[in-house]
């Protein structure tokens, strides 16, 4: 018998809404919620940045992919980190008991969201735009989702219902046992 997933995996870029519409996500089905940026600052007991800063956006997608693969969650929603979907091992590792769902707002919307591009963080390379940063995610995104949400348009609680209303369509145990 297939053991049902019991994970939501949120992907999606910096400013697409993972962690706020994780955060409502868990409330409303009353799971659990852990956003991987935060588990790699308190393993590395220092800020995504400061990794960049002083090591670079390889170091730090080495380190997100090490924390990746240490998640093993029951019934928790998962927001990861922009740069997740470029370490294939830890997106497999997360799709064995999650679905993975991509939040797509468009290059205008993340634009309009995001203000502190250059020191948010962000695995990319020193003179990467963010317009080209999305391009050369978007396959990866696209490559592992199970569900997309173009999210770009309507509001977090529409994404939220819309989240729900789709892993419904897949073998997914979101209630307490």
């Amino acid at each position: 018998m297939i053991q049902k997933k019991s994970n939501i995996i949120l992907i999606g870029m910096p400013g697409s809404g993972k962690s706020t519409v994780g955060v409502i996500l868990a409330k409303t089905l009353g799971m659990e919620f852990v956003d991987t940026d935060i588990l790699i600052q308190s393993a590395e007991n220092r800020t995504l940045q400061t990794i960049v800063d002083n090591e670079g956006h390889i170091v730090l997608r080495e380190i997100e992919e090490r924390v990746l693969l240490t998640v093993d969650h029951k019934k928790h929603i998962v927001a990861t980190g922009g740069s997740a979907a470029y370490s294939e091992a830890a997106m497999l590792h997360l799709k064995e008991d999650g679905i993975i769902v991509f939040l797509h707002a468009d290059l205008a919307a993340l634009c309009a969201r995001i203000h502190n591009y250059e020191t948010r963080g962000i695995a990319k390379r020193p003179e990467q735009s963010f317009d080209d940063l999305f391009a050369e995610r978007l396959a990866l995104y696209k490559k592992y989702a199970d569900i997309t949400i173009l999210s770009s348009e309507i509001s977090q609680d529409d994404v939220v219902e819309t989240v729900i209303r789709e892993v419904e369509k897949y073998d997914f145990r979101a209630e307490k046992s």
